[in-house]
């Protein structure tokens, strides 16, 4: 039996982000997206055939992942474009 789920302050992130600019949003978010097209590209470099990933053999099949990682990051992603925009927001505070 497991306990209860552990309580996470859910507005310190997002006050964290809200003096975020949307350029330095879109630029977590394109870092996210590069992270996650390697991800997929080691994800699926030993497997064999045509698949929803992309065939190795096909011309297109790194263009469709970094595709497929461009879309995972922007719904949401898996919290990497978060953690870089409070550090890019820490940066710019040191100065």
């Amino acid at each position: 039996m497991r306990g209860p789920a552990p309580v996470l302050p859910s507005s310190a992130p997002a006050a964290a982000t809200a003096a975020a600019t949307p350029e330095m949003r879109r630029t977590a978010q394109e870092l996210e997206g590069v992270f996650l097209a390697q991800l997929l590209r080691g994800l699926t470099a030993g497997l064999g055939g045509p698949g929803q990933l992309g065939d190795q053999d096909d011309p297109f099949a790194s263009m469709l992942q970094d595709e497929y990682a461009k879309l995972i990051s922007r719904s949401g992603g898996i919290g990497i474009a978060d953690a870089v925009l409070r550090e890019m927001l820490k940066m710019q505070e040191v100065r």
